[in-house]
């Protein structure tokens, strides 16, 4: 019960890591807020936390709107009466280089990836502040760290990703709030088996992830939802009260190569 008698947001909460950082974080005890935008998933993921014996909330927004964020932390403090950890999830995943990427597929990439993190950040911290505590997981990427190939607006947001959460561990350390962000190599979650996920193909199997996963990944494999969100509950939890301002790389060993 690491968690427990804390409060959580979850934003992009209803598939994949979210999903999974939601159903751990119920397990050990933590009261949450999880947002999306399909409420059929989304009210799935809130009555299975809730079978775990917790409060759940379900908020169907899209974080792209300030509004959706905004009502998203007044139901939070509506229901709970504080915010102990933001989880900012939610995020997509585009490919193209520089001069082939569109200014849709940049704006778009910008305003999920980047600013509504910022912008959940912006409007939780000052309810971390008058608490006295918080802690601000951020999702990053092992690509916040280094760069690959045609993936040029993927890898510019989550370059941001994690020079935001350095800038912001540094200006909140002595006010009690931690932020960090937790940085997955790839990672095998439901939507690689949906058609139209991958620009350009439709979906591939499980099998042959796992078949392109071991040619470059030195343990062999892409990693499970459930072992990025461990890290993430290490960063949530009292287990790392003097990290702030780290990047976890969490990516069986791809950018040590």
């Amino acid at each position: 019960m690491k968690l427990k008698d804390k409060v959580a947001i979850i934003t992009g909460g209803t598939s994949g890591i979210g999903k999974a950082t939601a159903r751990l974080f119920a397990e050990e005890g933590a009261s949450l807020v999880i947002t999306g935008r399909r409420s059929d998933l989304g009210k799935t993921v809130e009555a299975e936390c809730k079978a775990k014996g917790v409060r759940c909330v379900f908020v169907e927004a899209d974080h792209t709107r300030a509004e959706d964020c905004q009502r998203v932390v007044d139901i939070a403090l509506a229901e709970f009466g504080r915010i102990d950890i933001l989880f900012n999830n939610a995020g997509i995943v585009t490919s193209g280089t520089a001069d082939t990427t569109s200014e849709e597929i940049w704006n778009d990439t910008l305003n999920i990836n980047v600013t509504a993190v910022w912008r959940m950040c912006k409007i939780v911290i000052p309810q971390m502040k008058k608490q006295g505590r918080g802690v601000i997981v951020n999702n990053g990427s092992d690509w916040s760290v280094v760069a690959g190939k045609n993936a040029f607006p993927y890898i510019m947001s989550k370059g941001a990703v994690g020079m935001m959460t350095k800038a912001m561990a540094i200006d909140y350390a002595r006010e009690g709030i931690r932020v960090n962000a937790v940085c997955p190599g790839d990672t095998f979650v439901d939507r690689w088996t949906e058609k139209g996920y991958f620009e350009g193909s439709g979906a591939v199997t499980k099998e042959e992830a796992m078949k392109e996963s071991s040619e470059y990944i030195p343990m062999g494999r892409f990693g499970k939802p459930e072992e990025i969100a461990s890290a993430v509950l290490f960063l949530a939890s009292g287990d790392s009260t003097f990290v702030t301002g780290h990047l976890l790389l969490v990516d069986g060993g791809n950018t040590a190569q």
